[in-house]
């Protein structure tokens, strides 16, 4: 949250200047404060346990945050109830005359397929569509950014040859662009679990800035000049446990998949995995929800 100071007080330029958010007493006594409307596009095949990462981030804030779950309308998820999506979530198509603050967009199992051969690629399109005039800000994660990418700016997968799977330290690029990295080393951590990569020379020409990277794991953290979108190719919302869960699972289907890179203490799966991502996890996304949802979205949705 910003701090309230006085207006005039000489320490404001200067904390500005480093790119620390403050609020006069003049902008604090006009806001208006309301929950913010936050809709989850939920394209895991694990809906549970995405919902409860995503759920334990966006809850670590003071901000007071109302979700919406959305399933593509006409896709059947074969690896969750009936029951759950009935009772908890909302078809994209039902909510077209809605406004959200923010909107995140999950992965998918789906990065070695063609986008058109997604069945449900026509309907995450309208939904990609909507969200440039009902939506705030859009957060992308994994092969979401896969799929923004390529609707909105032509641009194609970078097919890897073996899975980038793993903890991968991350540089920022750049220390003043953003307050999306307040608050996180240089380099942090992330995990990361895609065949797939994205390149700076794919997504600066068309005007986006790329904010953390590496040499292994490419353009990791990527937004628009004004935040609109914000792309994260990893997976900060993963559990302790989740890159594990993955491995055995590839190695129970004879899957050629490698350890996770710098996961498991002395790299043996026989120890606890080395949890390095968790403060910077809980960092972005309460940087993400104050700086780029709370602060700049109308009261009124309407107005979006």
């Amino acid at each position: 949250m910003p701090v309230n100071v006085a207006d005039g007080l000489p320490a404001i330029d200067t904390l500005r200047e480093e790119n620390v958010f403050l609020m006069t007493e003049r902008r604090a006594a006009t806001q208006d404060i309301r929950p913010l409307e936050i809709a989850i596009v939920n394209l895991m095949p694990t809906k549970v346990a995405t919902e409860t990462q995503l759920l334990r981030l966006l809850s670590n804030t003071p901000l007071q945050i109302h979700v919406t779950l959305v399933s593509i309308g006409g896709h059947v998820s074969r690896n969750t109830a009936a029951g759950h999506m009935e009772a908890f979530y909302r078809d994209s198509r039902s909510i077209r005359d809605a406004c959200f603050d923010g909107l995140i967009v999950t992965g998918a199992p789906v990065e070695t397929l063609p986008f058109r051969d997604v069945d449900y690629w026509d309907e995450l399109v309208s939904v990609l569509d909507w969200a440039q005039e009902n939506v705030y800000s859009s957060l992308f994660i994994c092969w979401g950014v896969n799929a923004a990418l390529h609707h909105f700016y032509g641009i194609e997968k970078r097919r890897l040859d073996r899975k980038l799977f793993g903890i991968f330290p991350l540089r920022h690029r750049d220390e003043g662009a953003s307050r999306l990295l307040l608050g996180l080393d240089d380099p942090f951590f992330m995990p990361q679990s895609r065949y797939t990569t994205v390149l700076p020379e794919d997504v600066e020409p068309v005007g986006l800035r790329v904010l953390a990277e590496s040499p292994e794991a490419g353009a990791v953290v990527i937004a628009a000049p004004d935040h609109r979108q914000v792309f994260v190719t990893g997976h900060l919302e993963y559990d302790a446990d989740t890159l594990g869960k993955e491995y055995a699972r590839d190695v129970a289907a004879g899957l050629d998949i490698a350890l996770p890179v710098n996961y498991y203490a002395d790299d043996d799966p026989s120890k606890p995995p080395l949890v390095r991502w968790r403060t910077y996890a809980h960092q972005f996304f309460a940087n993400w929800l104050n700086h780029y949802v709370y602060q700049e979205t109308p009261f009124d949705l309407s107005r979006l």
